[in-house]
């Protein structure tokens, strides 16, 4: 049996179908249940019958699953696999997520067991939270969900969050961002197992994107929680007003009658950003929407959002979205004329995650004027 390590299990099982066992437990869903096999079994049929196929089962420690929405899933008794994928759940905010996740106990042990064996252990979307459960992401590189990261990495401090990445692999563990990050693992399990032309095609085939490099794209702060201090609300909402105006923390301290070091301590303290970090963010969704709806030029929504220099505000959308402006537009654009090129990406990478990191900033660079 293969020793945590997926690169060696792919290599392993190359000439031999591939062991693939999916753990159904109450709540989960349905769809994260069936998406991998299904896209393994397009990939099978791609393939063709002389190539090493995968063999699927949907497993349980119990003798009945129900879905989320209360179908019921037909399941096989654990077994032996060289893959266990461990699907997401109902989670929203407000949740109690310690209350969800009480009644999975014998789910939480059979994942423990399999990691323990040596087994590869793959979560998709919060399925990571059951994961963090059973200990796997102890000292590792991790992600989820983008809209729970922050809860992720509250309840697992010791771990590295990567909110911007679609995939991360780190010793034998893979989580993924939400739902449809399922098939980019997917397709990259494919192309380890059966080989690049035959994940290629099966992409095709299924309309599946199989270039994407991380979720950043998808984020919007706005459907985050917000906190509940009015201060860190009335700074956001004066930066937003004024997207295009030239930052300067200073002028900012004083329309809110405070010292500089005050006002990044407080806002810091609400919001666990900089306000320049937040202002970013902002001219950076902004930028999105016009990108997203508009026909104006990369030149003119970059003035349109504080930057003169068209480079700057390309490299700090770069950083944010993981694509360059051009690029965004193409991927994104809502309206079906829109004629500029896409710029070239990167492929997909398993190992260590997906995309830019963001970059640190220290509070002390919001004592500089930035543009």
């Amino acid at each position: 049996m293969y020793r945590g390590d997926l690169a060696k299990v792919w290599e392993e099982t190359r000439v031999n179908a591939l062991r693939i066992a999916v753990l159904a437990y109450p709540g989960c869903f349905a769809s994260e249940v069936f998406g991998i096999p299904d896209l393994l079994t397009m990939a099978a049929h791609v393939a063709g019958p002389d190539r090493a196929g995968y063999e699927v089962s949907v497993v349980s420690p119990r003798l009945r699953v129900a879905a989320s929405g209360g179908a019921a899933l037909a399941v096989s008794p654990l077994r032996e696999a060289d893959v266990l994928v461990v699907p997401g759940f109902e989670l929203r905010p407000g949740l109690d997520v310690d209350a969800k996740l009480a009644p999975l106990a014998p789910e939480i042990t059979a994942i423990r067991a399999h990691a323990t064996a040596g087994g590869a252990v793959v979560s998709i979307c919060v399925g990571a939270f059951l994961l963090a459960e059973a200990g796997l992401l102890h000292r590792r590189r991790a992600t989820t969900a983008w809209f729970f990261a922050d809860e992720l990495a509250r309840r697992c401090p010791d771990a590295d969050i990567r909110p911007e990445r679609l995939v991360v692999t780190d010793k034998g563990v893979t989580t993924t961002a939400a739902f449809s990050a399922m098939y980019d693992f997917a397709l990259e399990l494919i192309r380890r197992h059966s080989g690049s032309d035959v994940a290629r095609a099966t992409a095709r085939v299924t309309l599946l994107d199989d270039a994407r490099s991380s979720q950043a794209p998808y984020v919007d702060a706005r459907l985050l929680p917000r906190p509940g201090n009015e201060f860190s609300h009335r700074v956001m909402r004066r930066l937003d007003q004024n997207l295009a105006a030239r930052y300067d923390l200073a002028a900012l301290s004083k329309a809110f009658n405070v010292s500089t070091r005050t006002l990044l301590r407080r806002f810091a303290d609400e919001t666990g950003q900089s306000p320049l970090r937040y202002l970013q963010s902002s001219r950076v969704r902004r930028a999105r929407h016009l990108l997203e709806t508009t026909d104006l030029t990369i030149a003119a929504i970059s003035a349109a959002v504080g930057y003169k220099d068209s480079g700057t505000f390309a490299a700090l959308f770069s950083e944010h979205t993981g694509r360059r402006p051009r690029d965004y537009r193409a991927a994104f654009r809502r309206d079906a004329d829109a004629t500029e090129p896409p710029e070239r990406g990167g492929v997909l990478e398993i190992e260590g995650g997906h995309g830019p990191r963001p970059t640190p900033r220290s509070a002390s660079a919001d004592s500089r004027s930035i543009r």
